[in-house]
């Protein structure tokens, strides 16, 4: 565990040189760590990096060397901060076979990770995705946030990749699994960046997802899976409280599908298919979440906040913040899925309403800098005690930020200097929206519930003294932000089973995680829990 200045790297300007440069200093202060001579040392890996800003500028390594007589150097060795290194490796599963194949529903990172496991233990899966693949599903999206043409079936949050491919890509958890690594590896073997096998806040970025997702669609084809886009599930047949087949909608024709394991990887936002399932008897309940607004501010204003006289060198990556607070009335308002160098983006999946998400490529090299501020929302705020009801209030926040925007799609926005006073917004000031089609200027309390406004001008001078100038006049906040997480969860067993045999709730959708990573790691132990039953 190494922290350090490292001035002597910063001082390198080229972007491009900066691991050649590192790696001698890294071996050099590993060496002085040890007790022991650069040379003693025949190998060093990073295993994270990271940056703290808080006090002047560090980089903090975490590496793993390999030395010549380890045991005496770890005698001659008493520091706290060197222990020896016993990576995990996650093991498949043993192969398993089945006459009837599993079937996974929805190809977000839970889906696709759930049918990775399965296909290599030899279960070649159907997936069932009712969106597009991502090639396709790309220009569909570009349709939308250029002219605001909406496909509810192929859009933002329905697709190859989920709605994570058209985000940010980050891969920040904060559980430890040994199935992490099996995901980030598999990610960088498609495409992915290296980078995010070490980075404290790794992130793939939308443009190098789209790359990766279609690597590793090719290689569940060629383990045998069956992956069937533009497929929804609409139906599903049980017997004595076991599953029996699903039904399936296809260019407009319903067939039968025999099934008596289904994956549910359905992701936060299918909510016809949530009605559904509950109709046929899936049991579900309500699940707190929250809501907010996106707030933008210029990235260079960020930077030269928390990096002060370093801000804009090239050997930095722009900066990002996490930020919480609790608040008088009880509720928490905090930053979620902050999107450095990125854009707000149209995410509505259903006609007639508003919704917005934050995205970045990985270059990350955008003027603006968004997150969503969201303020806690529990059961009690919702219209009734119905297990669905939280999909109700999400509705009606989005269906008032649609006819405040203008009703085509455009979103609403304002200033927070003028939210704060209570005052429509006439115009932008130095920071522009960046949200797409459009937005409106407009007082943003005409859409958002009174405990959510009044939440938000709580949280925003209490954020602004932990990160100065998070509340200035020109940051500019979009609403609404309503799909941070499911409202609903799916209660499972210890076999991850729901109350109907044969159904495995997964994911982000089912209440059982909260990003990309987490959602994948939760697909891969659905997978082992159905391989486990055969």
């Amino acid at each position: 565990f190494l922290r350090e200045n490292f001035a002597d790297v910063i001082a390198t300007k080229n972007k491009g040189q900066i691991m050649k440069a590192i790696m001698p200093a890294l071996k050099g202060k590993a060496a002085a760590r040890l007790r022991c001579r650069p040379e003693e040392i025949t190998d060093l890996r990073i295993l994270r990096r990271a940056i703290d800003a808080r006090e002047g500028l560090q980089f903090v390594y975490t590496v793993a060397v390999a030395t010549k007589n380890e045991m005496q150097v770890l005698r001659r060795c008493r520091d706290k901060r060197v222990t020896v290194y016993k990576p995990e490796k996650y093991r498949l599963p043993a192969p398993v076979a089945c006459h009837t194949p599993p079937v996974v529903v929805g190809m977000g990172p839970g889906g696709l990770f759930a049918a990775l496991v399965l296909a290599k233990c030899g279960l070649r899966p159907i997936v069932l995705e009712r969106g597009e693949a991502v090639e396709q599903r790309r220009e569909t999206v570009a349709r939308f946030w250029r002219d605001g043409t909406l496909n509810t079936e192929s859009n933002v949050q329905f697709g190859e990749g989920g709605a994570g491919a058209f985000s940010d890509g980050k891969l920040n958890t904060g559980t430890k699994d040994v199935r992490h690594r099996f995901i980030l590896e598999q990610l960088v073997s498609c495409g992915a960046p290296e980078t995010i096998l070490y980075d404290a806040k790794p992130h793939v970025g939308t443009d190098m997802l789209y790359v990766a997702l279609q690597n590793m669609r090719r290689e569940l084809l060629a383990l045998g899976a069956d992956i069937r886009f533009g497929h929804r599930l609409t139906g599903i047949d049980t017997a004595d409280g076991q599953l029996t087949a699903l039904h399936v909608t296809a260019q407009g024709e319903t067939y039968t599908l025999p099934c008596r394991h289904a994956l549910l990887a359905l992701g936060h936002s299918p909510r016809d298919t949530v009605e559904m399932l509950y109709g046929a008897g899936v049991h579900m309940e309500a699940k707190p979440f929250a809501v907010g607004v996106r707030i933008e501010h210029r990235q260079a204003d960020m930077d030269a906040v928390q990096y002060r006289q370093y801000a804009g060198h090239a050997n930095l990556p722009v900066s990002t913040y996490k930020l919480s607070c609790h608040l008088d009335s009880g509720r928490s308002a905090f930053s979620f899925c902050v999107c450095p160098g990125g854009q707000v983006v149209a995410a509505a999946s259903e006609e007639g309403r508003v919704v917005t998400n934050g995205m970045s490529e990985y270059a990350r090299d955008k003027e603006n800098i968004n997150g969503a501020l969201l303020i806690n929302v529990t059961p009690a705020d919702f219209p009734t005690d119905h297990p669905l009801a939280g999909i109700a209030f999400q509705r009606q926040l989005e269906e008032a930020a649609f006819a405040l925007g203008g009703g085509d799609y455009r979103a609403p926005t304002q200033r927070v200097e003028d939210f704060l006073l209570h005052r429509p917004t006439e115009k932008a000031g130095n920071v522009i929206p960046s949200y797409r089609p459009g937005v409106t200027y407009t007082d943003l309390h005409r859409c958002l519930p009174p405990f959510v406004a009044e939440s938000i001008a709580e949280a925003l001078p209490i954020l602004g003294s932990k990160l100065r100038g998070y509340d200035a006049p020109d940051a500019i906040l979009t609403a609404v932000e309503s799909r941070s997480s499911s409202p609903v969860k799916i209660p499972r067993g210890e076999d991850y089973q729901c109350n109907i045999r044969g159904i495995y709730p997964c994911g982000e959708g089912a209440g059982y995680a909260g990003g990309i990573l987490s959602a994948a790691a939760d697909g891969i132990r659905c997978a082992e829990a159905i391989i486990a039953t055969l």
